[in-house]
């Protein structure tokens, strides 16, 4: 009998601490007092790429980058060969990514210095549409380019293939009506001449 009870008291003690809730200053490994309002946002895109003598990844922030509303590209670029970080002066530069074409030159919306071995862009674009940003460096006597694309508010639900397919299917059946009237005038024509 006192075998049982030990074992209720064992089992009860084991599930109250199970129940005990643990509270943490840190998320992910970062404390608390580092985080702001858009720390745990994922980006809306992040790639990797080499380019030249450089491995580059960068980040838009936050994930849904509306109008109006403040958004940031972080920018890591590191020498293939050695792991080095870059270390001079980007210009972030944007423009309108139309599908025929912007005839607006890229307006530069910065030029930032290596931060903790990121290079941080703030942007605020007003209207909602497809945009290029595109990062500019130069390093061992070389230019470097890296443009990107930036998605702002939603995007169009008809792309330029999906409206290039609407007109083609308008003007299939639009040929179909046509040949349909003409054959059926034609037999009408011919019950005509037959009696």
């Amino acid at each position: 009998m006192m075998l049982k009870h030990t074992v209720n008291l064992l089992f009860c003690c084991y599930f109250l601490m199970l129940s005990i809730p643990s509270y943490s200053h840190h998320v992910l490994g970062r404390p608390s007092y580092s985080l702001n309002e858009d720390s745990n946002t994922p980006p809306s895109m992040a790639v990797e790429t080499q380019i030249g003598n450089y491995f580059i990844t960068y980040m838009v922030f936050p994930a849904f980058p509306k109008p109006n509303e403040p958004g940031r590209v972080n920018l890591y670029a590191t020498r293939i060969d050695n792991g080095q970080t870059l270390n001079t002066s980007i210009t972030f530069s944007v423009r309108d990514d139309r599908w025929f074409g912007s005839r607006e030159p890229n307006e530069t919306i910065g030029l930032q210095e290596i931060d903790d071995g990121v290079y941080r862009q703030g942007f605020l674009l007003k209207k909602a549409g497809d945009y290029i940003i595109r990062a500019h460096f130069e390093a061992d006597g070389e230019p470097y380019e890296i443009d990107f694309p930036l998605q702002v508010g939603s995007g169009n639900s008809v792309g330029p293939i999906g409206a290039a397919i609407g007109l083609l299917i308008f003007f299939l059946i639009s040929i179909n009506i046509v040949q349909r009237k003409r054959i059926a005038r034609s037999k009408i024509q011919q019950g005509k001449q037959t009696s």
